[in-house]
């Protein structure tokens, strides 16, 4: 009776009639690809959440019939101290001719030539209107202004 030697490899991966032990080397993918979907999961979950982040704003309050939504356009934020903002883009207080520079080449990025106003309750009403007539000179066709919906009583 002749003992045959199982090797290192416990007795599987054996090719031939040699008796060299061979090790099958075979990668398992089902770990792999459970961790994708869940990496997958958490990058999706995670870019809704960024894309909903914005400027803390205390915009005025409208009833639910005035209040809709815009799908697209330009949003240009004034800010208490009298600061700007177009689409994330801060412009110095004051400065229109870089509010005009910034605001033409967001517009050459979009379609619309929507503006929306999204101020601040602290805002001055004169830097809304002159922040409309310096969009209007950058090419402004239609304004809206951005509120949130009025708390039921």
């Amino acid at each position: 009776m002749a003992l045959k030697s199982l090797g290192a490899g416990g007795g599987g991966g054996h090719y031939g009639d040699d008796g060299n032990a061979e090790i099958m080397a075979e990668i398992n993918i089902t770990p792999l690809t459970d961790i994708f979907l869940v990496l997958l999961i958490i990058f999706m979950v995670t870019s809704s959440v960024m894309t909903q982040m914005g400027v803390d704003v205390n915009l005025p309050q409208a009833s639910g019939a005035t209040a809709q939504a815009q799908s697209e356009g330009v949003i240009v934020t004034l800010l208490p101290g009298g600061a700007m903002k177009i689409n994330d883009q801060d412009v110095a207080v004051g400065n229109y001719d870089d509010f005009e520079v910034k605001l033409k080449s967001t517009f050459e990025k979009t379609k619309s030539r929507l503006v929306i106003l999204e101020g601040d309750r602290q805002a001055f009403l004169g830097s809304a209107i002159e922040v409309m007539d310096h969009a209007r000179k950058s090419g402004a066709e239609k304004f809206a202004i951005a509120t949130s919906p009025e708390k039921s009583k």
